[in-house]
């Protein structure tokens, strides 16, 4: 089924309103952007360090793999890509564990645009999502004319998420109302003709940001612009997802929520290999933003490697032993 996003309440809506301001003109943006509070990153790393070490019982430990496994973007977006490989894929993210129909689906299979309608067929009534890269993905250097029109070829073909990839050159130059009108209508063109909308995801590629505070006003500039979720990295460079930047960016949709009172879902993206990584982020959202965000509607891995260690995890807690590559796939 194709995700409908919900109309903000009547109290939520009323509140953004009240920051229409913000966003006035260039000016505004700016300075509200700028007034953010300057982030302490030695206690943003400390607060990291210290959820990264909570020890959690093996029945908790059973539940999270199962969670983590239900929060996956499986994901193949290489320029050798064919659709028997993305069939391959949907038929792994419906069944990760063949011998185990226990096992819980992945949230989304993602994939460049001219693969969406071969991954929409291959998993039918699933009900897993198809998610599209879009906005001339990883760079995003592109006119916004070419941008918008990859974007409505992806939602035309069934896509069911969008993932944009933001102006880094123009935020780091400052140009903070460029970038949010072109999250703007990249929000406008993930519209289909019967009124509902796809998810958009907005990728930051907080790897190449430089600083702590732009993430943060990275974070708020997304967001003001309507971003369904906020995404740390395409996967495509040398630093991606991090528990202190992926903190931050928690940190900051909490604080989102109680201006707004919108609910925005995060995603990192890339470096997240291990069933130990994704507890440590696990508990970070719990932390962080509490019970309503541990679901696969509120946050995403975009690790796909991921899948394959907490299914040996998994293999491990149920039988004592660990199954070998001829059992769980290693691709």
């Amino acid at each position: 089924m194709p995700i409908t996003v919900p109309a903000y309440g009547k109290e939520a809506a009323g509140r953004l309103a009240s920051m229409a301001d913000v966003t006035a003109d260039d000016g505004a943006l700016r300075r509200f952007l700028h007034g953010l509070p300057g982030v302490d990153a030695v206690g943003l790393e400390a607060r990291a360090a210290t959820l990264g070490t909570r020890s959690i019982k093996t029945t908790a430990k059973a539940y999270a793999i199962d969670l983590a496994l239900s929060m996956i973007d499986l994901t193949t977006l290489e320029g050798a890509d064919t659709p028997g490989k993305v069939r391959a894929l949907c038929a792994k993210g419906i069944h990760p564990d063949p011998t185990d129909r226990s096992c819980p689906k992945v949230a989304a299979i993602c994939v460049y645009p001219d693969m969406v309608a071969t991954a929409k067929e291959a998993l039918g009534g699933s009900g897993i999502h198809v998610a599209s890269v879009a906005t001339a993905f990883p760079a995003g250097r592109a006119a916004l004319p070419v941008k918008l029109a990859d974007t409505r070829d992806a939602v035309a073909a069934g896509a069911d998420e969008i993932d944009m990839v933001i102006d880094r050159g123009a935020f780091l130059s400052g140009r903070y109302m460029d970038v949010f009108e072109e999250i703007k209508a990249v929000k406008e063109a993930c519209a289909r003709p019967d009124g509902s909308k796809a998810h958009l995801k907005v990728i930051f590629e907080t790897g190449e940001l430089q600083t702590y505070d732009n993430v943060r006003r990275v974070s708020w500039l997304a967001m003001l612009a309507g971003a369904d979720f906020i995404k740390t990295s395409t996967g495509k460079v040398a630093v991606n997802a991090t528990p202190p930047v992926t903190l931050l960016m928690l940190e900051a949709v909490r604080d989102f929520h109680a201006a707004t009172g919108v609910q925005v879902g995060v995603k990192p993206a890339g470096g997240i290999r291990t069933t130990k990584d994704a507890i440590k982020y696990l508990v970070m959202v719990n932390e962080t933003l509490g019970e309503p965000w541990l679901t696969a509607d509120w946050f995403r891995f975009g690790a796909s490697s991921l899948l394959n260690d907490l299914l040996m995890q998994r293999q491990k807690l149920s039988t004592g032993r660990y199954s070998g590559p001829d059992y769980v796939t290693v691709d």
